[in-house]
């Protein structure tokens, strides 16, 4: 995608074409939205909560999402149900998510790029020694 970016504003100087026409142009060839608006229409949400192992919501849990792609990570304090959300989420990357709660570490799960719902749901199981 890059190089065909960089082809396109090589072929635009040497044209005498100013970037803002073509990107004008782009937008109407895909139907008058770019490519920037049709990502953010395909991006995806992660909710879910995070419980014990009876199913008890753990409220202040940290939630951490790993974009597998860039490295970047993300995290989230869970909410009084245990409840969590990211929203905004590439569809052609994978994450990894897991939760952590006084020590203690769930098991990590993977969102695929694969997986094309616009909205997943996961529950991650911590179980808490007292």
């Amino acid at each position: 995608m890059k190089r065909i970016l960089k082809m396109l504003v090589l072929l635009l100087l040497a044209s005498g074409m100013s970037l803002v026409s073509a990107r004008n142009a782009l937008a109407v060839q895909g139907g008058g939205r770019d490519v920037a608006s049709k990502d953010r229409d395909q991006s995806r949400t992660l909710t879910g909560t995070v419980v014990d192992k009876e199913e008890n919501p753990l409220s202040g849990s940290v939630v951490y999402l790993k974009n597998t792609k860039t490295l970047a990570v993300k995290s989230f304090i869970a909410d009084d149900s245990g409840g969590f959300r990211f929203t905004a989420l590439s569809p052609n990357a994978d994450y990894e998510v897991y939760a952590e709660f006084n020590g203690q570490r769930s098991s990590t799960k993977t969102l695929s790029s694969f997986d094309s719902r616009p909205s997943v749901q996961l529950q991650l199981k911590i179980d808490v020694k007292k």
